[in-house]
């Protein structure tokens, strides 16, 4: 694609890594197919082509950012599913991560917008106060419209049960039953912490079965995925920097080998926190070094044999693909044949491969996408669930599961819930919001 910056503008590191990406792009089209929102309203402007162009006029033109430009930008879930689709190598995700940074510093939002942002990032980042919301949410559910469409969306997706004391404490050692293969940093999750505490509880349990130990920091926190999607570049830095000391302290001083996510949305991230900080002095280093040792749990699983089954007569599972462990981490057979090797049958999603609409907090703030896509997705899973008896649902990422639950005609859980219970854990339960 020709470009049109001038020579000033070219000096700007920004416009130097955009340019590279606009120039890659050759206007094929092949992006487009397998684009979640371009195939629901049609429009190229709702594509990775159309944005690219769209981005492209922003910058060269120097000219104030248009709320047209902002709203497609937006609508973007960030699925990735175009990268692998693109034939030029085009860098669509830090693409878009960077129009977002330009935008976040220099288009001014309404004020209501800047503010449910910021609840929704302090919120869920925080365990603690969002367990404590949890809690109150019950019983302010039958006049939740009070507070808004978004705020009352957000009642809808909350679990009708009390928030357990399961989740793990976030200090602590957790020793392995049998001799010990690696010792692992486990992130937790901030909204998984609070809302599914049994995946990190089946994740322990798995590990450790495996002869893992695990280790675990109040000192690390939200890994900065939700403030990134919105364009909040210095608020993300700050927090992977927090989290890089954190966990290169305990590198130090339990001589971790691993860093282990079971959210594949935070995981992607972390795993990007050496791009992300790659022009900072003190930190490119260790952010790169950080990144090296994170992993997916199905990738530690994959290092050693799973642990003997303890139980016959599985039943059939359908697999579906988190959008950021497929796409973002490139993962798609290792949690499918790790269901296969522990006795359980895996059935496909018929049809094309989509966003479910979850993509972080997006289900939150573009709702009528996120609906959408939802419907598509569970159409062709219910589908499959009833021609072929299946009753339950395994996916690698807590946005993907919680988006799913309500619709689904059988059970959604995390994948290492049925690792774990095919190995001696409990069968898993269900995410009730109805």
């Amino acid at each position: 694609m020709k470009t049109n910056f001038t020579s000033e503008q070219r000096e700007d590191p920004l416009i130097q890594m955009m340019e590279e990406n606009l120039r890659k792009c050759v206007h094929c089209g092949f992006c487009l197919p397998a684009c979640p929102t371009y195939s629901v309203s049609g429009d190229e402007r709702e594509s990775p082509r159309g944005r690219i162009y769209l981005i492209k006029e922003l910058l060269e033109s120097n000219k104030p950012i248009g709320r047209e430009t902002v709203v497609h930008v937006d609508s973007c879930l960030s699925c990735l599913s175009c990268v692998p689709a693109c034939p030029s190598g085009v860098d669509y995700q830090h693409f878009i991560d960077h129009a977002r940074y330009h935008i976040e510093e220099n288009y001014h939002r309404p004020w209501f917008v800047v503010m449910f942002q910021m609840i929704f990032i302090q919120v869920l980042s925080r365990p603690l106060w969002f367990k404590s919301i949890l809690n109150i949410a019950k019983f302010l559910s039958p006049v939740s419209y009070i507070f808004g469409k978004k705020i009352s969306r957000l009642f809808k997706l909350l679990p009708r049960q009390n928030v357990s004391n399961l989740a793990i404490n976030r200090n602590g050692l957790y020793l392995g039953e049998n001799n010990k293969l690696k010792r692992v940093a486990l992130l937790t999750g901030c909204v998984q912490d609070a809302l599914r505490p049994a995946i990190n509880q089946a994740t322990k349990r798995l590990l450790n079965r495996m002869g893992i130990e695990i280790v675990l920091s109040s000192n690390v926190g939200c890994c900065g995925a939700l403030s990134h999607h919105m364009g909040k570049n210095r608020m993300t830095r700050k927090m992977a920097k927090a989290n890089i000391d954190a966990w290169l302290e305990q590198v130090d001083q339990y001589g971790l080998d691993q860093i282990i996510t079971n959210t594949a949305g935070c995981g992607t991230h972390i795993k990007d926190y050496g791009y992300l900080l790659q022009d900072d002095p003190v930190y490119s280093e260790k952010a790169e070094k950080v990144s090296g040792l994170t992993l997916d749990i199905c990738e530690i699983i994959s290092e050693y044999k799973l642990p003997i089954r303890k139980l016959n007569n599985l039943p059939e599972i359908i697999y579906h693909d988190a959008c950021s462990l497929m796409h973002g981490q490139g993962i798609t057979n290792l949690p499918r044949k790790q269901l296969k090797s522990v006795g359980f049958e895996v059935a496909e999603i018929p049809g094309k491969h989509y966003c479910c609409g979850s993509a972080g907090i997006y289900n939150l703030l573009q709702p009528t996408m996120a609906d959408e896509l939802k419907r598509r997705r569970q159409e062709f899973i219910n589908n499959a669930m009833e021609s072929r008896g299946i009753k339950f649902v395994a996916t690698g990422n807590i946005g993907c599961l919680i988006q799913l639950s309500n619709g689904l005609k059988g059970k959604i859980c995390h994948t290492v819930e049925f690792l774990d219970w095919a190995t001696g854990g409990p069968e898993p339960q269900a995410y009730n919001i109805d």
